[in-house]
């Protein structure tokens, strides 16, 4: 079994999504993400825009972010979203435990203002996407050599650390 396949059902489990709901919208996913790929997020979700458009099934890996809409009447399943991390800009996401949401909003590379949000049950679940959110989408820094140190920075110039808040924008 790939990285994808161990990773995809446990995660799918974890946001409640059915086991039917899954198992249709995999095909589509499979064709989408490379098989090393480790998934990090699997929910259902909705666009804000057209409530009445269907649902939508959100795939978020390492690497890509995948989301697939499935039609209200014929259950036909296409693809709505497919774009790699790195080229998604201006990702921001609100979590509300109030309401039970999750609301995550990118810009895909053809300009098009991605919104979604994704319902949850329980206000620790809320938080938990949250953090998987952050872990996903946090920058990443390219690995130093191991020929150049980095010199210690004296305690008297050390920038005090910064917290970071729900909506990150990249």
């Amino acid at each position: 079994m790939d990285v994808f396949s161990r990773t995809f059902l446990p995660a799918a489990a974890e946001a409640g999504v059915a086991i039917p709901s899954v198992s249709r919208h995999m095909p589509v996913f499979r064709r989408c993400v490379e098989s090393d790929d480790v998934t990090v997020l699997v929910t259902r979700c909705l666009r804000p825009d057209g409530p009445m458009q269907g649902e939508f099934l959100l795939l978020l890996t390492y690497r890509r972010l995948v989301v697939t809409q499935e039609t209200r009447v014929l259950h036909r399943l296409r693809l709505h979203l497919n774009a790699e991390l790195r080229h998604l800009s201006n990702v921001t996401w609100n979590a509300d435990p109030r309401i039970g949401t999750v609301e995550l909003a990118a810009t895909a590379i053809d300009g098009v203002r991605e919104h979604f949000h994704m319902k949850v049950s329980h206000p620790k679940q809320v938080w938990h996407f949250d953090a998987l959110l952050t872990h996903a989408f946090r920058p990443r820094v390219p690995g130093r050599q191991a020929a150049a140190p980095v010199a210690p920075v004296p305690a008297a110039t050390a920038q005090p650390t910064r917290e970071f808040s729900t909506a990150v924008a990249y």
